[in-house]
């Protein structure tokens, strides 16, 4: 999913085990970009990639990229492609401080 973030120019791609803490999810991938067509673009991929690959479909996606903010929820894995305003907004990697960083790419 992270490749498939770098390929569309995600920005600041930060891989997160929660596993520890939450029990809904083991990693969250969160991820900005600038405008709603790369929003649009980033979550294309990461659709793309995970059936490209034979994995699971997600068991949801909430938002759009109007909004700022699309979760796509794969069970153990969520990814959050934010605006750069609503990432700093939610700052979900300050509530999730306890995560270890897997993998930062910025």
């Amino acid at each position: 999913m992270a490749d498939a973030l770098l390929d569309k120019k995600g920005i600041d791609i930060l891989v997160l085990d929660i596993h520890t803490q939450a029990i809904f999810a083991d990693y969250f991938v969160i991820c900005s970009g600038d405008s709603e067509p790369q929003l649009r673009a980033l979550s294309q991929a990461v659709l793309g990639q995970v059936k490209k690959e034979g994995e699971r479909m997600p068991k949801g996606v909430e938002g759009t990229p109007a909004d700022g903010w699309v979760l796509i929820d794969f069970g153990d894995v969520v990814v959050h492609l934010f605006s750069p305003d609503k990432r700093e907004y939610y700052d979900l990697e300050a509530l999730w401080h306890r995560g270890r960083v897997v993998m930062r790419m910025q």
